[in-house]
């Protein structure tokens, strides 16, 4: 199976995508690294960067690269309403020819009433996932076991990003959320995390305890691969050619 690797633009760090000149620099890097797209930040925008998605979208598409669009904000706000933001993140999408954009979840109450979003997404030609973020009230395993629960009983057209470390953040189990959540799932962020001077750290799979691969193996083989893990060094080619071949490997 040719699986699908995205590389997310934050894998290189916040430093690092400023210091290039923003995250269309790395569209190079990721083409020629065999990655067959690149997963785009709002959140590393300026704010002229933001008025230029369609520009982004035809360097993206030069590169022969797919894009996915990552917004840093909850499905749901602390009301539990759906976010007042959720027009206009689409139109973002679009305007980059993204195929994914990708939520956390936020503050979903268990057993609302989801028509209004149901109505809403039946336009929509990007699809909608969310991701179990660091939070400890919004990515652990109840309220996204309910979401994902009443998205299938009232038809919503959802999928889950999982992110395989963030679980380690907020004291949930990854092997308990993969048993709970795997058939949800479509797409995986690939990550290695590892508890160095009383915190979790993101780290590379080559420096983990390689239970990554464990958890890669329950989840579904079509769903794209997200490289999310630090690729750093002096020749980010090549590093992120190494990786690119370990994840759509294994």
């Amino acid at each position: 199976m040719n699986r699908q690797v995205m590389v997310v633009t934050a894998a290189y760090g916040r430093d690092k995508v400023a210091e290039l000149g923003g995250q269309r620099a790395l569209l190079p890097v990721i083409a020629q690294s065999g990655a067959d797209g690149v997963e785009i930040r709002r959140e590393l925008f300026t704010t002229s960067e933001l008025q230029q998605l369609t520009e982004l979208a035809s360097a993206i598409n030069s590169h022969n690269l797919v894009a996915f669009y990552s917004v840093p904000e909850g499905l749901f706000d602390s009301q539990g309403q759906i976010n007042t933001n959720l027009t206009q993140r689409f139109s973002e999408a679009e305007q980059l020819n993204a195929r994914l954009i990708k939520f956390s979840l936020g503050h979903y109450q268990s057993g609302s009433d989801l028509s209004a979003l149901r109505i809403f997404l039946s336009s929509q030609q990007v699809q909608l996932v969310v991701e179990n973020d660091q939070t400890a009230d919004c990515g652990i395993l109840p309220p996204i076991v309910a979401f994902f629960r009443d998205v299938t009983a009232q038809q919503l057209p959802i999928k889950m990003t999982f992110d395989m470390a963030n679980w380690h953040w907020v004291n949930q189990s990854p092997q308990q959320a993969v048993e709970q959540l795997a058939h949800y799932v479509g797409y995986i962020h690939v990550k290695a995390a590892t508890y160095t001077n009383n915190s979790w750290q993101a780290v590379a799979l080559d420096q983990s305890d390689g239970s990554w691969s464990g958890l890669m193996q329950q989840l579904p083989a079509n769903a794209p691969r997200g490289i999310e893990f630090p690729l750093e060094g002096d020749d980010l080619l090549a590093v992120t050619r190494h990786y690119v071949d370990i994840v759509r490997k294994d």
